[in-house]
């Protein structure tokens, strides 16, 4: 079992102008990514919006957390990908499909690597959302790469006791998971209770009215990007109404019954 998906959810404090954007501003673009990715269905039109994430990336220096990703999450591509071709979708829209959920995976993880939880937090109280949504929202955040981690120290304790994951059929496979699964769940319900204890001793949303320390502020880097933003998003929906991309029809296409009787 690889967790390396999680690696790229993680984030790690560097100098780099995307780490110093504020986070209402990235999460804009991010907004903007994730929802011309969701109106293209076109190959290149897609190919285009992941590619345009590739320089922001560099510039925030977090290529090998992204490609581990990456690296993750190539199953799941691929099972997009199959399931796609096997149900009569063309070799061009299914590989257009693994190449959405290729970008809208990177785009969110391009955010979180460069989005300090504690920074979130405070841009989520500034846009006055709740307190109470914002903590459990950030808190998830944390969480997640915490339970990642555990979840890789008893696949470890496991295996060397001698528990096999990778042999036998299926099912086989999904009954080697329960010593795994039955640790963790109590691991994480330990780890609940903790925070319930620790929160109810220091009087959790006792008053309403919350100030902070720091208060963050847009700068022209965060102003450029909003710009940028709002550009794209734009270009996006006019090409999408007014251009028509030329489509890439691959003379690859296998009948599904066929493929299915192929593949058992």
């Amino acid at each position: 079992m690889s967790l390396r998906v999680f690696d790229g959810f993680k984030f790690k404090k560097l100098n780099t102008p995307i780490h110093k954007l504020d986070p209402r501003s990235k999460f804009m673009f991010i907004i903007a990514i994730f929802a011309l990715t969701l109106l293209f269905t076109n190959l290149i039109g897609l190919t285009v919006i992941f590619l345009i994430q590739l320089p922001l990336i560099f510039l925030a220096k977090c290529g090998k957390k992204w490609l581990k990703t990456m690296k993750g999450t190539a199953f799941f591509a691929i099972l997009i990908f199959i399931m796609n071709f096997i149900t009569g979708a063309s070799f061009a829209f299914s590989l257009a499909m693994t190449i959405r959920f290729i970008t809208l995976v990177s785009s969110f993880s391009l955010f979180f690597m460069t989005t300090s939880p504690d920074d979130l937090g405070l841009a989520l109280e500034q846009m006055k959302i709740p307190y109470t949504l914002v903590f459990t929202f950030t808190t998830a955040v944390r969480l997640v790469p915490t339970i990642a981690v555990d979840a890789q120290t008893v696949i470890d304790a496991q295996k060397s006791r001698g528990l096999e994951l990778e042999k036998g059929n299926l099912m086989k496979r999904i009954k080697n998971f329960i010593p795994i699964l039955i640790p963790l769940i109590v691991s994480a319900i330990r780890r609940s209770m903790e925070l319930a204890e620790a929160l109810e001793s220091r009087g959790f949303n006792a008053s309403k009215k919350r100030t902070s320390y720091l208060t963050l502020k847009l700068h022209k880097l965060d102003y450029a990007t909003l710009i940028l933003t709002i550009f794209l998003l734009i270009f996006g929906v006019y090409l999408k109404l007014y251009v028509p991309l030329p489509q890439i029809d691959l003379p690859i296409k296998v009948p599904p019954i066929q493929l299915f009787y192929k593949t058992f």
